[in-house]
């Protein structure tokens, strides 16, 4: 049921943001360690942006993972999230040191759920994002009658150029595997910084 959903806010950037954010009827925020990425949360992030109670999410792409882990032990990371192309032994690397891991598939029409296979027993969730060069963040939607393709036993996440008035549409879906949403560029009012009011419309409405 879509009130079961878990809601994931990604590209956090701004301590007084986060805690605005984190106040709402969410579950997981997200931190995005990608430098060409316009929500880079920076070399230098101000220290309270990670003092979070909710569960921070890494989200990476083609990082070392060892690099991974020791960021994700020094500011307290649950999850980490992985755009790149990562193989299944890096994420078992991950999820053995007790990390949850979502691996990222870019989503356009020619892609094979088959690709997800390989990944089963080493990732938590799969998160099916719009296909980009930029690696997400890019504000539009994919087909999302593609996932009735998707027969797997893995639970994912539904990303890419959600906004604050679908949350009808997403209920609609019902797929057995939806295990949550990712929300971003579609609730921000400049890269990094989000829209409480948009956030709380699209929270009452999917959870109603």
């Amino acid at each position: 049921m879509a009130k079961d959903l878990k809601i994931k806010v990604c590209g956090m950037k701004f301590t007084q943001n986060r805690e605005q954010v984190e106040a709402l009827d969410v579950d997981l925020l997200g931190y995005i360690f990608y430098g060409p990425s316009k929500r880079f949360v920076g070399d230098s992030p101000d220290a309270g942006l990670f003092q979070s109670t909710k569960p921070k999410v890494g989200v990476f792409v083609n990082e070392n993972a060892f690099e991974i882990l020791g960021l994700a032990k020094n500011l307290g990371f649950d999850y980490v999230q992985l755009h790149g192309k990562e193989n299944p032994k890096t994420c078992g690397i991950l999820q053995d040191q007790d990390l949850h891991v979502l691996k990222a598939f870019p989503m356009d029409e020619e892609f094979n759920f088959a690709a997800t296979t390989a990944f089963e027993e080493s990732v938590d969730y799969f998160l099916f994002d719009t296909k980009t060069k930029q690696h997400g963040g890019s504000g539009k939607k994919f087909n999302w009658q593609l996932l009735e393709n998707y027969k797997g036993e893995t639970p994912f996440f539904l990303s890419g150029g959600i906004g604050s008035d679908d949350a009808a549409e997403i209920k609609e879906l019902n797929h057995p595997m939806l295990a949550g949403v990712d929300l971003n560029s579609g609730f921000e009012d400049e890269p990094g910084l989000k829209n409480i009011e948009k956030l709380e419309k699209f929270i009452h409405q999917l959870k109603k």
